[in-house]
Parts: structure tokens; C-alpha cells; sequence
């Protein structure tokens, strides 16, 4: 087995005295090729502060390990502690792969609002999150003010529909990209609107909430945009609409705080607005979080929580939030740090809508939630249902999905 191992290194006789040294090798399956040089400092430090033990390093590209560290704890032969999507925490929990994770009344209050619901599950924490992403309203204001409109973020779904309307209507653009493609981000758009109306898909004793007022204003929404958004939506999923905002084609879509750096050169009249609020809630956005999963069965389950925790706290957690450009996981000023790179630029509508966000939900089976939005979505861009029938049915499928 990879993960922690004991090795007897000497053994003698020695006066009727039986002497001998242990070994411990910790194994940690890390996404995305290499090893940060962040990372590797904290790493260098536990193992000074745990002698005896070696923390191995296991950098996999992203498009295997996850499905490596699951196959491999499928086998029995899992790791210490790997990199996961938090949506895959469920399927591992209820499979008993992995352990829960306690937190600190201290460490809980670190996190930003929101944050610990990705990871949360039958009440207990199975994973500590380690990376993540809000989503806001990116604006190409030469295509609005193309179209004889003001460029300003609007404020409600009224706003939205009103300067889709005029762009479509003034301009060879779409006014809005809307995902619609069988893909997993078109219901994580879907979710940056419901969230932005007071919506919820899972209520907080885990029963289903997706057949509610709150959704049926939110598909009500893509009906009142359809004719304003890009053709053939159900062919389109989000990260295209990037290219499509770039080369002049839609005015708006929704995307994470990377999408300013994928517009810069080519937009660079752009503004980014938070996510238009609802007529039954506050701007909001979708909470999504990577972990650090800690696997069962290793006999190095305290051990492994302990480096865990490390990774995801201190400078280590604010070098990767800075430097992969992601929205800030910690209050870093409540833990000591000034001047913090979320204060600058449009980093504050990335976390003013982490209050009223909610989290990606947690399924063991993802493919039939994701099915779920699809199902809805696509109805109404294909115009095969009314919002109320379209809702109904979501929410049965909904009740079906474990």
C-alpha cells in the first residue's frame, strides 16, 4: 500500500533489549501536475514539526486524479488525503471512503459566510475546502453603448430583460449568452439566478426545495430572455460564451473572476456587475468549492486531517487563492493580513454575493441532478412545457436523485 507505512528499520538484542525505529509515509494526491512552491514550504515544516514521517507528493493532471484517488480508495488501497470536487463528497461519504471533519468554533468563524455548507452533509464536514469560486454579470459596453444604451450594471431581472431587449433590437449582437448545452455550468447558471431570488434546491433537513415560487421565477426569467439570447442556446455551454463576449456577439453573460483577464485585451471597455437580484431575493451566486478529502482506512486518519488543515490555512491558502485568481475561501483579515488583493478592483463583487449564495449541491449522483436542470432549462429554450409544468416535473425528478 502507497499511504502510511510502517518499516521496521533496526531491531537487535542489545542487553535483552529489543530497539527499533519507525518510518510513516504519508500519501497525497494533489490536482494539476506539480507541486506549489507554497505548499512545499508547509510540507517541509510538518514533516520537521512529525519526525519519522514523509509526506509523498503525488502531483496528477486534472483530468485524472480525482478519478485516480477514487478508484484507487474503490480498490482498497485509497490515499491519505486527496484534492476532490466538494460535489463528490456525498457519493464518498455514503460509501464510507471517507472521514467527517471537525472544525474549531475558530477555524469555522476563518471562512468565508456560506463556504462550509459546500462541504456539509447529514449534518457533519466531510472535507476542508480548499478552492473557490463566485460567479458575476460580465458587461461589453461597446456592444451597449452600440445599441444607444447607458453601460451600468442592472440592478434587478427587470433591468436585465429591458437592456437585452434594447441591444438585440439596436445591434447585430444577442443582448444575453445563456448556457443551455447538456454540460454541468448550465445549471450552475441557472443556480447564480435562483440564488440571486431567494431560491434553494435543497432545504437544510435535505429534503427537496426545487418546486417552489422562487424557481418558477427564475425559468420565467430564461423565458423572458429567450428571445434575446444568442441562437441555438441549448448548444452553447458557459465557458463559450467567452469567445462569443470577446468577438463582439452577445453584450453580457455570467462568469468567475478569471473571465476579466479573458476579455481584458479584447474587451477592454468591459465592466463586471453583480448578478441582477431577483423579485424575491438579493443578488446572490453560486458557492463552489474543491477540498481536501481525508480517506478511511489508512490507520493515519488524525495525521492526515492535521496536514490537511495545514495546506488550507495561512500563507499557503492565501497564495493559492491570489495567485490561481480565486474568490478568497478565508476572511484573511480576520486572520492578521492588510491590504488583501480582494479589496482591489472588481474583487468585491466576487465576495459581496457569498453572503446570499448557496453551495453547489451535493448528490452521490451528479449526472441525474445535473439531468434535472437540463431537463427544465432546455424545455424552456425548446419551448416543449410552461414554467409551471416544467417546474413540476423538476421537482419530481429532483426527489428521485440520491
Amino acid at each position: 500500500m502507497t499511504h502510511f507505512k510502517t518499516l521496521t528499520v533496526a531491531a537487535g538484542l542489545m542487553a535483552g533489549t529489543a530497539l527499533s525505529a519507525q518510518a510513516q509515509e504519508l500519501h497525497f494526491i494533489m490536482c494539476g501536475g506539480e507541486v506549489r512552491p507554497a505548499d512545499q514550504v508547509v510540507i517541509d515544516k510538518f514533516q520537521a514539526d512529525n519526525p519519522g514521517v514523509t509526506v509523498k507528493m503525488e502531483a496528477v493532471e486534472w483530468g485524472t486524479c480525482q478519478d485516480k484517488s477514487m478508484q484507487l480508495a474503490a480498490a482498497g488501497d485509497p490515499p491519505d488525503v486527496a484534492y476532490m470536487g466538494s460535489r463528490t463528497l456525498r457519493q464518498l461519504a455514503n460509501n464510507d471512503l471517507i472521514v467527517p471533519v471537525t472544525f474549531t468554533p475558530e477555524e469555522e468563524a476563518a471562512y468565508q459566510p456560506g463556504v462550509l455548507k459546500t462541504v456539509t452533509n447529514g449534518g457533519q464536514y466531510w472535507g476542508i475546502p480548499h478552492a473557490f469560486s463566485t460567479k458575476a454579470l460580465y458587461i461589453n459596453c461597446t456592444v451597449v453603448e452600440a445599441a444607444g444604451a447607458e453601460c451600468k450594471a442592472p440592478a434587478t431581472w427587470a433591468d436585465l430583460v429591458a437592456l437585452s431587449k434594447t441591444v438585440t433590437d439596436n445591434t447585430d449582437a444577442a443582448g444575453i449568452g445563456i448556457a443551455g448545452k447538456d454540460f454541468d455550468n448550465t445549471m450552475h447558471m441557472f443556480l447564480d439566478f435562483l440564488y440571486s431570488n431567494g431560491g434553494k434546491v435543497y432545504n437544510d433537513d435535505g429534503t427537496p426545495a426545487l418546486d417552489s415560487q422562487q424557481t418558477r421565477e427564475t425559468l420565467q426569467l430564461y423565458a423572458d430572455l429567450l428571445p434575446y439570447m444568442q441562437s441555438g442556446p441549448t448548444e452553447w455551454e458557459r465557458d463559450q460564451m467567452k469567445d462569443l463576449f470577446n468577438d463582439g456577439q452577445i453584450a453580457m453573460y455570467v462568469s468567475g473572476p478569471w473571465g476579466e483577464g479573458q476579455h481584458k485585451e479584447k474587451v477592454p471597455n468591459q465592466i463586471v456587475a453583480p448578478i441582477p437580484a431577483g423579485p424575491s431575493g438579493p443578488s446572490g451566486t453560486i458557492l463552489i468549492t474543491d477540498s481536501l478529502a481525508v480517506f478511511k482506512g489508512t490507520g493515519n486518519e488524525e495525521l492526515a486531517i492535521k496536514l490537511a488543515k495545514a495546506l488550507t490555512s495561512g500563507d499557503a491558502q492565501y497564495d493559492l487563492d491570489s495567485s490561481w485568481g480565486l474568490t478568497p475561501i478565508l476572511d484573511y483579515e480576520k486572520l492578521g493580513k492588510t491590504d488583501v488583493y480582494y479589496k482591489q478592483g472588481n474583487w468585491p463583487i466576487f465576495v459581496a454575493g457569498i453572503s446570499t449564495g448557496g453551495p453547489e449541491p451535493m448528490v452521490e449522483d451528479f449526472k441525474a441532478l445535473q439531468a434535472v436542470f437540463t431537463n427544465m432549462i432546455q424545455g424552456i429554450m425548446l419551448e416543449e412545457g410552461t414554467v409551471d409544468e416544467l417546474v413540476t416535473q423538476a421537482g419530481v425528478e429532483l426527489a428521485a436523485v440520491r
